[in-house]
């Protein structure tokens, strides 16, 4: 008797089980998708290498593009600030 009980599950307890088996599927399939487009960019990446593009100046130019202006700004005038300090301006 204690078989039969323990087989069936309550409604809740399966619904449970049911909605986190789906929130790490969808976990796994985003996760292949950040795999896929993360190969994707080093692709690129490489093209840019090979057609002659410096890509360390590359990721920073899409790190700076991902700032706002004004950070941007802000940091850009630290970097020159510091730079005159060390006398490399």
């Amino acid at each position: 008797m204690a078989t039969s009980a323990a087989v069936q599950e309550e409604p809740a307890t399966r619904f449970a089980k049911d909605q986190l088996r789906a929130i790490i599927e969808r976990i796994e399939r985003l996760e292949e998708e950040k795999k896929a487009i993360s190969d994707d960019i080093r692709d690129v990446y490489a093209e840019a290498k090979g057609n002659g593009f410096d890509v360390k100046v590359l990721r920073t130019i899409v790190r700076m593009r991902k700032q706002d202006a004004d950070e941007r700004a802000e940091h850009e005038t630290i970097l020159e600030t510091y730079l005159q300090a060390l006398g490399m301006l």
